[in-house]
């Protein structure tokens, strides 16, 4: 590791929320809450809309489908990044450097430039594939890559709590 990278979780882990994080009866669980709520909503909006781009309810526009769980998506994610961050605060020292950590956040950036790329390219074509028929090739496999980034996110998660 960086030594620039280790003296930032030093100072992290010493700062006062950090240190209310440690002490306090509630706030540590509290925050544990609403990150798992914001991540609830996050990944259940993307799972619902990728299953959807695999063939799940085709009659539902994907459009439609986009448009109420994208807002959902985003209210999720400004929910859990922020409660997240909380959390690392708690042992910056030990969470900071655990491999399983540095996986959840590339796969949490390989989930967002998926998206990304999803939006910008191949959802570009929405509208010749909206309802009742099949999404393209393209669209499937974003979909499927996203289920499958998602969930390793979602257990790498429960492993810091154990391994680290």
């Amino acid at each position: 590791m960086p030594a620039a990278w280790l003296n930032w979780l030093e100072w992290l882990h010493a700062t006062p929320v950090a240190l209310a994080m440690r002490q306090s009866e509630w706030l540590y669980p509290t925050v544990e809450i609403l990150h798992i709520l914001g991540f609830c909503a996050l990944v259940g909006a993307a799972g619902l809309f990728d299953l959807r781009l695999l063939g799940l309810s085709r009659q539902i526009p994907v459009r439609q489908m986009a448009a109420h769980l994208l807002p959902v998506a985003w209210v999720g994610f400004a929910v859990a990044a922020p409660s997240g961050f909380l959390l690392l605060l708690a042992d910056a020292r030990s969470i900071g450097v655990s491999p399983i950590f540095m996986g959840k956040m590339a796969l949490i950036g390989l989930a967002g430039l998926n998206a990304w790329v999803f939006h910008a390219r191949v959802g570009r074509n929405v509208q010749e594939w909206n309802q009742g028929v099949d999404a393209p090739f393209a669209a499937k496999l974003a979909a499927l890559l996203s289920l499958l980034v998602w969930v390793a996110v979602i257990v790498l998660g429960r492993l810091i709590a154990y391994l680290t």
